[in-house]
């Protein structure tokens, strides 16, 4: 084969893109991070200097995999949440942009905070992010070993892993949290979907179920946190938690039943996104 009849990186993009049309709303952009990440580049730096190269062989078998719905973020072995990157594995939810609201929210309100309880961590992405932002001390829980494997990792890529602490804890046991001391803001991102709700290939068959679901009404896990953060905060402290956009009321009912006022905040599609309470 000539060099003429080798297909080059925006031959190989531009095919890549055309077989993921009909399992992706993103197929460019999908084909663009999978093959900046085999050129092991930057996406900006790819498309400036690199389309008219040779598209290198092992492209091909990693859209395959996204072509079976594998999330990009499994592909490439990270997602970028809130400005950092931040490691993914089959093991935690991966971070999503809807989430960066809680830690909007949070800088907004307790960017002073000393001590930042991350419950369900999952990637560490909403503590560490808070942490990295602040002068904070962390404690992240969560009951996946592997969970919190990865977490540590991010920790410690990002530099902060001294002022950081991971718990595998598991807050449907009794005491759980009888250790942990009290803090000036609490973060959750608890599971929340309803058990029969239609999720994508490439969500319900990648992410772990564990993080996912909670009951036929995807409020069984707020049920149980939600009373017992009182005995987690300060005086003054103050606990975000993510819901689903359809659960605004119902999770602020039981945050009511328990003595809290609650305020809600959207996301950038002006969704219901997260409750604070106080």
């Amino acid at each position: 084969m000539t060099d003429a009849a080798r297909p080059t990186v925006a031959d190989a993009i531009r095919a890549a893109s055309d077989r993921l049309f009909e399992t992706s709303e993103t197929a460019r952009l999908d084909a663009e991070l999978i093959m900046a990440h085999v050129l092991g580049i930057a996406r900006s730096d790819m498309l400036l200097r690199a389309m008219r190269d040779e598209a290198p062989a092992e492209f091909g078998a990693l859209v395959d995999r996204r072509a079976r719905c594998e999330p990009v973020a499994h592909i490439l072995g990270h997602q970028e949440f809130y400005g950092r990157e931040f490691l993914v594995t089959p093991d935690t939810l991966i971070p999503r942009g809807d989430s960066e609201v809680l830690v909007e929210a949070a800088l907004e309100l307790k960017r002073d905070a000393e001590r930042v309880l991350d419950l369900g961590t999952g990637s560490g992405a909403l503590l560490l992010s808070v942490v990295a932002e602040t002068q904070a001390e962390g404690v992240g829980t969560d009951r996946s070993p592997a969970a919190l494997a990865v977490a540590h990792d991010n920790a410690d890529r990002l530099g902060i892993e001294d002022r950081v602490r991971f718990h595998l804890l598991d807050w449907r046991e009794e005491g759980w949290a009888d250790d942990l001391g009290r803090f000036d803001l609490i973060l959750c991102n608890p599971p929340y979907v309803e058990e029969a709700a239609q999720l994508d290939r490439d969500v319900r068959a990648f992410e772990p179920h564990s993080a996912l679901f909670a009951g036929p009404e995807g409020l069984d896990d707020y049920r149980i946190i939600i009373p017992q953060l009182r005995n987690l905060m300060t005086d003054r402290g103050v606990a975000i938690l993510e819901i689903g956009h359809e659960q605004s009321g119902a999770v602020s009912e039981i945050a009511r039943a328990a003595g809290f006022e609650v305020a809600l905040r959207r996301d950038l599609a002006n969704r219901p996104r997260a409750l604070i309470l106080t």
